[in-house]
């Protein structure tokens, strides 16, 4: 086999991606992960009859699941069955008004003369997802699909000045938050709140994140919401056996306790695993935190690892409660994705991300997969995976001591604005996470569900590069380098990394790109 050796640390969805598309155009690939499951946060859990997801509920833009098993000449649905569902959301309001989220605009258009008769939504929803547009098209030509880590990385110098491209700059509205981009074309303050949610999927306040984040709103609404039958479990499940087809080297319960490096050539070497192991490399893909793989993994390395950490500062996004409820009875006034909104989300979001402290009032974002596999629990019943957004772990925060009464007030929020009010006699098992758990739990940053927050008006959208700046041979993949977090980021930032680590490849060896699979 040609290609080179590669190590793979974390077999999260990132690391799983980059396994297969590496693999697949014939290099040797070793993934490490040190849980005994691969997937990272897209786990499961099994009890009394329920199957829950842990992690990731919601699946969207399944385009870059396919272009990953297209890289092996695969089909995506001879490993899987995804379902779209529409209405994509079921919202809640204190007010007890319910607003449903449809992708065809006549059935939106129906929706909002059914909400708010008195009132013309339509337009300036529109006028909204026109914008949305324009910022997935400015993704597109500018963001995705390749390594970026800041405005440098974006465009060619040469071409930046041309007015096309000044006009894709001036229409991203840099110096404008999501929520200031929001309410510029749709004032209605619960649809607001709605349109907020996007921003959610990056764990990040909408006040504080770049209006270029708006593109999620028409990558949804266009390319769908999607269910994987067997849960979204079903992704990394369908990637380990692409693995396995592909001839990875798969090690669960083998931590990476170091990335080795050379130091006059600044250039990684291999790793070291937690028992002692050395194992050489030609390079090395991170799918772990890269705040912590270069504080903790590259501690040694000096200059590399200081110019990481000082280039910018690095802020963790959100974590969360989770609670996972198994209901004897279902409630078939809810859909399989729903948002149960907080009164003001002005409050709500200040308290979690300026002042760092849980929101009284919060939001609940509830997913309901009875309501289209009702395999997942017993007759009749609903494995309900309730998420709450709140801070990253502060010093101040002990989770063991504030959990049970802030278990009480989602279950409260529940009863008073989703008509729950007899949930907790439905409850025949219970499980949860706090930002402990998943801190310890996936060896993440302070708890972070979404990798690293993406706040600040002009540059928020932009995290560490997939291929390292400071180290020859280091590449990043996972939620907390480019392009972000959720599925499909976390998918695409692993292909990203092979994809440049591939080509860094055919550059050293002088071998044409289109030539690498046929000798592999």
């Amino acid at each position: 086999m040609s290609g080179s050796r590669i190590g793979i640390i974390g077999g999260g969805l990132g690391g799983l991606a980059s396994a297969c598309v590496l693999a697949a155009r014939g290099h040797q690939v070793t993934l490490f992960e040190r849980n005994p499951w691969f997937g990272g946060k897209a786990a499961q859990l099994d009890a009394q009859g329920f199957r829950f997801d842990m992690g990731p509920t919601i699946l969207t833009i399944p385009g870059v699941l396919e272009r990953i098993f297209g890289e092996a000449g695969k089909n995506l649905g001879d490993y899987m069955e995804l379902v779209r569902l529409d209405p994509q959301w079921r919202c809640f309001y204190t007010d007890g008004s319910i607003l449903d989220l449809h992708s065809e605009m006549q059935a939106m258009a129906n929706e909002f003369k059914r909400f708010a008769p008195e009132k013309d939504l339509l337009p300036g929803y529109q006028r909204f997802l026109q914008f949305s547009e324009r910022m997935k098209k400015v993704s597109d030509q500018f963001f995705f699909w390749k390594s970026v880590g800041g405005m440098r990385d974006i465009f060619e110098w040469k071409t930046t000045f041309q007015t096309k491209v000044l006009g894709d700059v001036l229409a991203m509205r840099m110096g404008k938050s999501v929520a200031d981009t929001v309410r510029k074309f749709v004032p209605e303050p619960r649809v607001a709140q709605m349109l907020d949610h996007f921003t959610q999927y990056v764990g990040s306040s909408p006040e504080a994140s770049p209006a270029v984040l708006c593109g999620i709103a028409t990558m949804q609404t266009n390319e769908g919401v999607w269910y994987p039958m067997l849960g979204t479990r079903a992704v990394p499940t369908a990637l380990t056996k692409l693995a396995e087809e592909l001839g990875v080297t798969l090690r669960n319960q083998c931590a990476v306790r170091e990335i080795v490096t050379d130091d006059r050539s600044r250039k990684v070497t291999g790793v070291v695993t937690e028992s002692g192991e050395s194992i050489s490399f030609d390079a090395v893909v991170s799918n772990c935190d890269t705040v912590r793989t270069h504080k903790e993994m590259l501690a040694a390395t000096g200059k590399p690892s200081k110019s990481f950490q000082k280039r910018r500062g690095y802020e963790a996004a959100c974590s969360g409660v989770v609670l996972y409820l198994g209901l004897k009875k279902k409630y078939d006034h809810i859909l399989h994705h729903n948002f149960v909104f907080s009164n003001d989300p002005h409050t709500e979001f200040a308290s979690i991300y300026e002042r760092g402290d849980p929101a009284d009032d919060l939001t609940a974002y509830v997913c309901s997969p009875a309501q289209t596999e009702p395999a997942v629990a017993p007759p009749g019943g609903d494995a309900l995976y309730v998420l709450v957004h709140t801070p990253y772990l502060r010093p101040h925060h002990q989770w063991k001591t504030m959990f049970p009464e802030y278990r009480q007030k989602i279950l409260n929020k529940l009863k008073t604005t989703a008509g729950m009010e007899d949930i907790e006699e439905r409850i025949a098992f219970e499980s949860a996470l706090t930002p402990q758990d998943i801190n310890d739990r996936y060896h993440v940053l302070n708890g972070a569900i979404y990798g690293l927050a993406s706040h600040g008006k002009w540059f928020g959208a932009f995290k560490p590069a997939n291929r390292s700046p400071d180290l020859a041979g280091l590449y990043l993949a996972g939620g907390s380098a480019h392009p972000g977090p959720g599925m499909p980021m976390a998918l695409m930032s692993g292909w990203i990394a092979a994809d440049v680590l591939d080509q860094d490849y055919q550059k050293a060896v002088g071998k044409p790109k289109d030539m690498q699979v046929a000798s592999a």
